[in-house]
């Protein structure tokens, strides 16, 4: 749990508004979603990657957090493959799909952009603490602060939900309710913890309800807030560069005639 909670530190990248790290990450991502073609994706990755140094996060860090994308990406590229594949043959019970080069170009497309989009929304998210996003997005983006403060003590609950499952399961195992019984027996003993847990969270989050409109976190009315949340040079800095890779990748697409309109028609 240590190496997914948020890196913190004093460099310029962790105090910058977080707002600013999504926005940056949500360019980068439409711009690869507007073409689908592996230049575009190894471009923008490429990029990105030369920053990594730069992003403030160990990388012991990041290897935990990329470690489903690095599953996922060649996944994808895998699947993409075998379903663009034109034709197949059957040997017995197997099929053998005969790969094209669109099919493979297409597969290598899909799993870049798995990593030139997860990749800047990983570094960026990984720096980001929950009240500073949630002071951005209410004095910066102007959300309603309820909704906003709701999500944010919501969000603090989430690392309670382990230790309850511990207790719980501890508790049960007590008292002799445990999980034997073989596959069967496991799957109840898990629906009867399940259960509980959702119960147990109901309970907190009535109580948590309670104490906040107590508190006057309910009100409509405008609010202060205990620290001010800026956006500067660093801010527009971050987004430009997020633009700046975006339109790069783009470019570099259409210089190499490769760009393809993700909602074109298939050649």
């Amino acid at each position: 749990m240590t190496l997914l909670a948020p890196v913190t530190g004093d460099r310029l990248v962790h105090r910058i508004n977080p707002v600013a790290k999504i926005a940056a990450s949500a360019a980068i991502g439409v711009a690869l979603l507007v073409t689908i073609d592996w230049v575009s994706g190894a471009v923008a990755l490429a990029l990105e990657l030369l920053l990594v140094p730069f992003a403030g996060v160990p990388l012991r860090a990041l290897a935990v957090r990329m470690l489903p994308l690095l599953v996922a990406a060649p996944l994808t590229a895998v699947t993409i493959a075998l379903y663009g594949a034109p034709s197949g043959e059957v040997y017995g019970t197997f099929l053998l799909a005969t790969v094209s080069e669109g099919s493979l170009q297409l597969a290598a497309a899909a799993a870049l952009r798995v990593l030139a989009i997860g990749l800047p929304a990983v570094l960026l998210v990984a720096t980001v603490d929950p009240t500073d996003l949630a002071d951005g997005l209410i004095q910066t983006w102007r959300l309603p602060a309820r909704f906003v403060l709701g999500a944010l003590a919501a969000f603090r609950l989430v690392g309670l939900l382990v230790d309850d499952w511990r207790a719980l399961v501890l508790a049960r195992r007590a008292r002799g309710v445990g999980d034997a019984g073989g596959a069967l027996g496991r799957l109840r003993f898990l629906g009867s913890v399940a259960f509980a847990l959702l119960v147990l969270a109901l309970r907190r989050g009535g109580s948590l309800a309670t104490a906040m409109e107590a508190r006057g976190f309910g009100g409509d009315g405008p609010r202060s807030s205990a620290r001010v949340a800026r956006f500067g040079a660093a801010e527009w800095a971050l987004v430009a560069i997020g633009v700046a890779i975006a339109g790069c990748a783009l470019a570099a697409s259409l210089a190499a005639g490769t760009f393809h309109f993700i909602l074109g028609p298939r050649g």
